[in-house]
């Protein structure tokens, strides 16, 4: 998920994928941890997006308070 895209989602739809992705990481570590998981780039994509979507949240939630 590219940060462009991530910024045309609002807020609540943000909060909802941020979740997902969080359980996704979650799982991918659990399958990880059991030798299940095959492909350990898909744990460094999720916390990629994990990353920016926060990033982006954080910059919204920054206009709305100082702009």
């Amino acid at each position: 998920m590219k940060a462009g895209e991530i910024r045309e989602l609002g807020i609540e739809e943000m909060s909802r994928k941020l979740n997902d992705f969080e359980e996704e990481l979650f799982n991918l570590r659990f399958q990880h941890k059991t030798g299940q998981l095959e492909n350990i780039q898909t744990m460094k994509k999720v916390k990629r997006n994990i990353a920016r979507i926060k990033t982006v949240k954080r910059e919204i939630t920054n206009k709305i308070f100082i702009g």
